[in-house]
């Protein structure tokens, strides 16, 4: 396992941002597609020595452009947008495209948005890319249980589950035990903290998140074999981003310093 931070916890430009990442002594990153052009995104990753652990493609999405939508061309729009964050992923060396699913919750819906994420995983495949999906409260999937039920239905082995801990603790799903049903389907980790009813990504012991239960995530991990990233996805609207990621960042080694191999 290795630690990553979001970038999007720091509001400046690219280049004051990717400086900030490694200042904080992160070695790893997630970026959003419209972070900056792949190329200038190399060059100021590869100055600070920060690898791109993923990109978070679910951001930049075309104006009315869905996966799960029923009209081609809106969902072709939508797909040709995930498989550039593919492209410019496998460019700059990452591992994962992670994607929120939509608010539509139907049958059809659902359909759809399989469709488009068979079509992303085997396109992903292809550039050595693993596509996951993240639960989020208040969309189509809800709940970590239902995303894994509903990847379990499509049934493919480069689509898996993106874990977010202050999303579990919204909808009460005890973390460990989620960890332990996903196994070998968990691609990605987003660590963050919350009061228990909004997604406000505070820092980690923030909120209702306690030094035992990310300790138990991260015996967890361990148990099932996790060795991908645990990234760091702070709110840029805290009081002080920087000095939570500081703080955070150190909550992460202080806690999972056993179980963590890089930081």
């Amino acid at each position: 396992m290795y630690l990553s931070c979001c970038v999007w916890a720091l509001t400046a430009s690219p280049a004051d941002v990717i400086s900030d990442m490694g200042s904080l002594g992160f070695r790893w990153i997630d970026i959003r597609p419209d972070f900056a052009p792949p190329e200038e995104m190399k060059t100021l990753a590869e100055r600070q020595s920060l690898g791109v652990s993923s990109v978070a493609a679910s951001f930049g999405v075309p104006k009315g452009a869905s996966l799960d939508s029923s009209d081609k061309k809106t969902r072709g729009r939508a797909l040709a947008h995930v498989e550039q964050a593919v492209r410019d992923c496998a460019a700059l060396g990452g591992d994962v495209v992670y994607m929120v699913p939509g608010p539509d919750g139907s049958r059809s819906a659902l359909r759809g948005y399989a469709d488009s994420l068979v079509r992303i995983a085997d396109f992903a495949a292809e550039n050595d890319v693993r596509v996951c999906i993240e639960h989020f409260p208040g969309t189509a999937l809800p709940t970590a249980a239902a995303t894994l039920g509903y990847l379990d239905s499509i049934g493919h082995p480069n689509l898996g589950l993106l874990f977010d801990i202050g999303h579990v603790q919204i909808s009460g799903e005890e973390p460990a035990a989620v960890l332990r049903d996903a196994g070998e389907r968990l691609f990605y980790v987003h660590l963050d903290d919350n009061d228990g009813k909004g997604d406000l990504h505070w820092g980690l012991l923030d909120g209702v998140l306690t030094k035992e239960t990310l300790r138990g995530t991260f015996e967890a991990l361990m148990a099932i074999g996790y060795s991908g990233a645990i990234s760091l996805e702070l709110n840029p609207g805290l009081t002080d981003p920087f000095q939570a990621l500081r703080r955070s960042r150190q909550i992460v080694i202080e806690c999972g310093s056993e179980f963590m191999l890089e930081y």
